[in-house]
């Protein structure tokens, strides 16, 4: 199976976990994990990657961090998605939508 490089999706990974942060709030592992099951195995963001994003996007404004009790009642940090966070994540789906349609111009598979 082929893995997408990290080169490639890079600039996306805010896309990714405001996609995921969307549908509820979650934790670093779980994002992660939920990355990996979504991309079937072919995207696996890395512990440093991840949390590099995660802290661009608090400090940006667009995500914000709480504590609570997870399984087994474990204190987690856990993130949620802020109302500029939700206008972020519309802009960047705009400028995915203009990236593929420009890159499919130059696509060729013969």
């Amino acid at each position: 199976m082929t893995m997408i490089s990290s080169d490639v999706i890079r600039g996306y990974n805010d896309l990714i976990i405001l996609s995921l942060l969307r549908e509820q709030p979650s934790y670093g592992y779980d994002i992660s994990r939920q990355i990996r099951t979504i991309s079937e195995e072919r995207y696996i963001i890395k512990e440093t990657t991840l949390y590099s994003a995660i802290n661009r996007l608090e400090k940006q404004g667009f995500i914000e961090s709480y504590f609570a009790h997870g399984e087994f009642g474990r204190v987690r940090t856990y993130y949620r998605i802020t109302a500029a966070g939700r206008t972020y994540y519309r802009e960047k789906c705009r400028e995915w939508d203009l990236t593929k349609s420009v890159i499919n111009q130059f696509i060729r598979e013969s």
